[in-house]
């Protein structure tokens, strides 16, 4: 289960039914290219007096837009570039056809930005031909050129590779051309890393970056920048894999879930996918192992998801009362705690609506518990249980007695007494954390990882696709895990980015946020998780 972070359907093997899918794909891409422009020209060229409907309108288009920029990505992860599928039916016929396709022409990086030369030379002077040792005779050099992006402004690297030649055996001596992070594209590890921060952590889509860019300067299309994020997120697999793994290790994880309205690409219309969240972190109880957090996408919301999400878990899930959890309590290898700040909020709710003077005893009753939790947090596990024991257990006792007494009083329609009996039905599991000085009083750890998901849903309204939300998992993996880590998110995207093509397989958990955090922290001083 390890070795794959998400569960996709096998490609086909055949050949033709492979090219029948890009073909298909890259089909819907005009398509909707063609929408968007239609739609572009409807929306400028509409009078003052349509402001409604230039709303609409510019709602469909951001949504069209983000369709292309889904499918365009999931092309660049899954092909590893810009591929032209066209149907031979659609291309004009050629009497006498090329022999081969000639290649793109790739626009020259802007002129205007600084240049910064890196020369790769293994040679000293005077230098010898490793072939026949005599001297050796500078012939020239190659160049190449990245666009790289530092905090605030776009540079140039030109990577120059001097060439020698052995005027003795003709033999020609060059340092080997660098790894890119993407084969055969202009982008640095420093922009990939801005891109995808940019997207996922500030919630702009690349369309708007692509608008930004240009400020400056720089030319870079949405396209583009999908064929980056896409490539980007193939490199980053087996890292994220690695998280994975390090997460589902734990005795303890926080889960939850949240709704992403999903576009069905076609069809006009969203459907509801969702986004999983699971927290390795016991910090609360003075733990020194590192915080992890492992996100995954699945298109509904059904119980089979963290099934296979947990299969390999054993331990206490704190989570909330979902149903979709209970298969797995019932295998016995994992125990559930339940959440106290979602019986706190019911009652909060009520009390902010209608004043309720019952709604405020249960806040002040569970506040006292929480007291407790604050003067305990980060103590080790054995002094959390004991002060638990003395403290808590009889505030508890007291508190389900007042709700037994409450319950009998009121209406069994009334919103207090649903409050009540949703805390009564799961009192085992609200009560676990009280005999484990591991296990928090709430689930809020979870919480806390989803709010970059909440707050990309209000900008983007929407994911692209499902190859889109299961990329966003990914990204979320890792920048959320470097954000527990006290890590720029973008400092440590670069870190791994620059070195992970070239890095074992075998030991890529060495590039796991707290393994590299004294080394991004040596190179950037300011590089802490805002």
């Amino acid at each position: 289960m390890h070795d794959t972070v998400h569960v996709k359907a096998p490609l086909p093997n055949d050949i033709d039914a492979l090219k029948a899918m890009l073909i298909e794909r890259d089909l819907i891409i005009e398509s909707l290219k063609l929408q968007i422009a239609k739609m572009k020209r409807a929306r400028f060229g509409a009078s003052s007096e349509q402001l409604t409907a230039q709303l609409a309108l510019d709602t469909q288009i951001e949504q069209l837009e983000l369709i292309v920029e889904d499918l365009e990505s999931t092309q660049a992860s899954v092909t590893g570039c810009a591929i032209s599928t066209a149907p031979e039916s659609l291309l004009p016929r050629q009497p006498n056809p090329p022999a081969l396709p000639t290649p793109p022409t790739r626009k020259a990086l802007p002129a205007h930005l600084l240049r910064e030369r890196v020369v790769h030379d293994e040679h000293s002077t005077p230098c010898q031909c490793k072939a026949c040792g005599e001297t050796l005779a500078r012939m020239g050099e190659d160049q190449s050129e990245v666009l790289e992006y530092v905090p605030g402004r776009f540079k140039v690297i030109v990577h120059v590779r001097p060439k020698y030649v052995c005027r003795s055996c003709n033999a020609i001596s060059q340092v080997p051309a660098p790894v890119r992070p993407i084969d055969r594209s202009p982008a640095g590890a420093g922009l990939l890393a801005h891109v995808l921060t940019a997207k996922y952590a500030d919630h702009l889509p690349l369309y708007r970056q692509s608008v930004i860019y240009a400020r400056d300067g720089v030319e870079l299309t949405r396209s583009t920048l999908a064929d980056w994020v896409g490539g980007a997120s193939r490199l980053l697999n087996p890292l994220v894999a690695a998280l994975n793994r390090y997460v589902l290790d734990a005795t303890k994880l926080h889960a939850d879930d949240t709704p992403v309205p999903v576009l069905q690409p076609g069809r006009g219309t969203t459907k509801t996918g969702r986004l999983w969240t699971y927290v390795r972190d016991d910090r609360a109880a003075g733990s020194d192992e590192a915080p992890a957090v492992w996100f995954a996408y699945s298109p509904d919301r059904k119980g089979e998801h963290p099934q296979l999400h947990l299969q390999s878990f054993k331990g206490v899930l704190q989570a909330d009362g979902y149903a979709g959890f209970d298969r797995l309590y019932a295998t016995g290898t994992i125990a559930e705690a339940a959440c106290w700040a979602h019986v706190r909020r019911k009652f909060f709710d009520l009390h902010a609506l209608q004043g309720s003077t019952v709604a405020l005893e249960a806040l002040n009753r569970i506040g006292a518990l929480y007291g407790v939790e604050t003067d305990i947090r980060g103590k080790p596990p054995d002094e959390r249980w004991r002060t638990r024991r003395a403290r808590s257990k009889p505030l508890m006792s007291e508190l389900k007695l007042w709700f037994e007494q409450t319950l009998a009083r009121l209406s069994k329609k009334s919103e207090l007494a649903v409050a009540i009996r949703y805390a009564l039905t799961r009192w085992v599991a609200l009560t676990r954390y009280l005999d484990d000085g591991v296990i928090e009083i709430d689930n809020n750890a979870a919480e806390r990882a989803l709010r970059c998901v909440a707050l990309g849903r209000k900008n983007f309204l929407f994911a692209g696709s499902d190859a889109g939300g299961e990329r966003a998992a990914s990204i979320y993996s890792l920048i959320g895990s470097a954000k527990l880590n006290a890590l720029d998110p973008e400092a440590y995207l670069r870190y791994v980015i620059e070195r992970i093509a070239t890095h074992p397989i075998r030991r890529v958990h060495e590039l796991l946020p707290w393994q590299v955090a004294a080394s991004i922290r040596a190179l950037q001083p300011h590089a802490i998780a805002a």
